[in-house]
């Protein structure tokens, strides 16, 4: 392990909070409040007691649906991520979780991204809530914390769907360069349009910027000591033990996990694996009906 990468998991492990103030620390779990409140859908709050820290998840969707457990996006919350998850409400029982050491209700433990602990701590979040298998759901960050429990407790996945996933194929940090300059900027200024410069690689048209992914973004970026690096990409020789159905989709323009490569990568290392190109679109962006409806059909599937 590399002199800087011993260094991040120093520094992971003696962080004793991931907010830059008991203020910042409100106004986020405001936000989350009232992110929740816009579902107009009926849900619960739920506390599970892992090794690695309790775990906030909300409880929604329909109970006779199918199980379905849910993970956001690094430096998000759930409650921003069910905006975009109305299309599952109607026919899962969707958990959605609180990843431990990201803004939300769950510890503040930070884990490490270079090892299997995610995939360790999802595994517990699995039996935490009774269940010998759940099918998994998560993008960006999410879909590498699902990556690294394929390959932790691969038999405990019923079916899978990885989104835009970190943990596959991450592209080489020096591309993400081009992100850094406006971010220093943002910092120095506070000028919104700095942090919407710096959000254009992901986005790559500005109608992907909405109101929710901006506010989110900016409130993390204000509030929260950020998290910059993603789940690593995870080992073929244990990743090819998981035989779960696996559905793999990724964005052909995303500047972090680039679709082709992603996917080249998901075809020979996942042994039960389909693959989907979301076409001429970024890390951020809009799915269509159809692929919506792709990944309905995908985990009601027996």
């Amino acid at each position: 392990m590399s002199v800087r990468k011993i260094g991040i998991l120093m520094r992971e492990r003696t962080m004793k909070t991931i907010y830059k103030s008991e203020s910042g620390k409100k106004k986020i779990l405001e936000l989350y409040d009232q992110q929740l409140e816009r579902l107009n859908v009926p849900y619960k709050d739920i506390y599970v007691e892992t090794s690695f820290g309790r775990t906030h998840i909300v409880e929604t969707g329909t109970t006779k649906g199918k199980p379905l457990l849910v993970f956001h996006g690094g430096n998000a919350t759930t409650a921003y991520n069910l905006l975009s998850c109305g299309f599952l409400f109607r026919d899962f029982h969707l958990y959605a979780v609180d990843t431990i050491g990201h803004p939300g209700k769950s510890a503040e433990t930070s884990l490490s991204a270079f090892n299997y602990d995610y995939g360790k701590w999802a595994g517990e979040v699995i039996d935490r809530l009774g269940y010998d298998q759940m099918s998994l759901f998560g993008g960006s960050f999410g879909g590498g914390i699902i990556a690294k429990t394929m390959c932790e407790v691969p038999d405990r996945i019923k079916r899978a769907v990885i989104y835009i996933p970190a943990g596959i194929k991450n592209s080489f940090q020096l591309r993400n360069a081009q992100m850094m300059f406006p971010m220093i900027m943002y910092w120095v200024t506070g000028k919104d349009r700095w942090l919407k410069k710096t959000m254009m690689p992901m986005a790559v048209t500005e109608d992907n910027i909405t109101d929710d992914i901006y506010q989110t973004t900016k409130f993390s970026v204000n509030y929260v000591k950020v998290k910059t690096v993603m789940p690593t990409n995870v080992a073929g020789s244990r990743m090819r033990k998981c035989n779960a159905p696996t559905l793999v989709m990724a964005a052909e323009k995303d500047c972090l996990f680039p679709g082709p490569g992603v996917l080249k990568r998901a075809e020979r290392i996942i042994p039960n694996c389909r693959t989907y190109l979301i076409r001429g679109r970024g890390h951020m962006h809009f799915l269509t009906d159809e692929e919506k409806k792709m990944i309905t059909e995908f985990l009601e599937k027996e």
